[in-house]
């Protein structure tokens, strides 16, 4: 059937039900699920330009399938970005990025307070090969341009980080990073595009687990890479057809269905979060709350400009908080107990689901770092980390009440 062309400048909530390729002759209105593993060619002379890049068509699902490639230009759209690299997860999107873009001798400068497997991959993995890397304050702008050497090509930040919300300027990096030819990276996992796009603040290249926000129930692991058509065609597409960090055709359809639905529930669990955080720096045994729609968030000016919903500032829908001891073994067991206590939160280390989750970021998602690196990202035996879910806010707070009002 002859397909619809999507008119101009439509809002990212209408690209996240309608960006998608064509519909096949049968006319579907939900976007096909391909599970095949190779796609049959009409003759060997085209399956020869295919192979070749000479033409375009499917060939082989490790790198073109039409379910990966809806979900990439729905994703693509939502960002603003001119093309999008499906992964296999978020962290095979990172690993993707850096073998596309750095060789040995190369120069990473990245914060020191994003996600624990982000800095193991670049500050160990890739020190292997001889690939080079400077950890600084994500928010002290200074730092990251006296970082800068002549052989840096490539910034990278997660903003707000996890678990801390740090927020990071996005204009004042990509400027540091152009200014030095190099590029900046920004991890968009906790706002996703419905609160964030940080390509319209300078940013060349957007990550994401779509495990998060984007899928939105737990469902899946997924990633991707949204920037330059050229960029991605050029440096990250072949490395994919090699290597094989693949998003696998269903998980794309769970995740394009998941962006459907993805500004709506932003907007309900970014509400319940600010009324959670309030709540939470009014309990006795909490001695700080994490979360950028605060106004006592150190950069709360900052999110709200960066990060908008509606055309209102969002904080978004994770919240972090210290509970109060005398020592970090103290502060640990208050931790424990108060996580236990929990009858409704699922105590797991994933983030972005309908479900409240509550994790304790020391033991888990930053438990493979050092002491050191632990203290320099801010992360204390104390920190919980919550990330509101769609539950009933006075369930949520009931359900954290009952740990933090028995603490001794």
């Amino acid at each position: 059937m002859d397909p619809k062309k999507l008119p101009d400048n439509l809002h990212r909530d209408t690209l996240a039900v309608r960006a998608a390729v064509d519909k096949s002759q049968y006319g579907e209105n939900s976007e096909a699920l391909y599970l095949t593993s190779s796609f049959v060619q009409p003759d060997a002379a085209t399956a020869a330009r295919r192979f070749a890049n000479e033409e375009e068509g499917y060939i082989y699902s490790r790198f073109t399938n039409p379910t990966v490639t809806s979900m990439e230009q729905r994703l693509a759209a939502m960002e603003g970005t001119e093309a999008c690299i499906g992964t296999s997860s978020g962290m095979a999107a990172i690993l993707l990025m850096c073998m596309g873009l750095l060789k040995s001798g190369d120069h990473v400068i990245c914060s020191q307070s994003v996600f624990g497997s982000t800095i193991k991959l670049i500050g160990s993995e890739f020190g292997k090969f001889g690939v080079e890397s400077s950890f600084v304050s994500q928010t002290d702008v200074a730092q990251w341009q006296a970082a800068v050497r002549p052989n840096t090509k490539l910034l990278f930040a997660e903003t707000p980080t996890n678990p801390l919300t740090e927020v990071c300027d996005i204009r004042a990096l990509a400027d540091i990073a152009h200014a030095a030819g190099a590029l900046l990276a920004v991890d968009n996992c906790f706002c996703s595009p419905a609160l964030q796009q940080p390509v319209k603040l300078g940013a060349d290249l957007i990550i994401h687990s779509g495990t998060k926000y984007l899928d939105g129930q737990g469902r899946v692991i997924a990633g991707a890479i949204c920037g330059p058509k050229k960029l991605i065609d050029d440096k990250l597409v072949p490395i994919m057809r090699s290597a094989g960090m693949t998003l696998s055709p269903f998980n794309a359809w769970v995740v394009l269905k998941g962006l459907e639905t993805l500004s709506i529930r932003m907007q309900a669990q970014s509400a319940s979060a600010l009324a959670l955080a309030t709540w939470l720096e009014a309990q006795p045994g909490v001695a700080r709350v994490y979360y950028p729609g605060l106004a006592s968030h150190p950069q709360h000016a900052l999110a709200m400009r960066q990060q908008t919903l509606n055309g209102q500032g969002c904080g978004g829908a994770v919240v972090s908080f210290d509970l109060r001891g005398s020592d970090a073994d103290s502060a640990r067991k208050n931790a424990f107990h108060v996580i236990d206590s929990t009858q409704v939160c699922s105590i797991t280390a994933n983030l972005g689901d309908t479900k409240t989750t509550i994790t304790h970021p020391s033991t888990t998602s930053h438990g493979r770092l050092t002491e050191v690196q632990r203290q320099a990202a801010g992360i204390g035996q104390g920190l919980l980390r919550v990330a509101v879910g769609l539950e009933y806010i006075d369930d949520l707070k009931a359900d954290l009440a009952r740990g933090l009002d028995s603490l001794k």
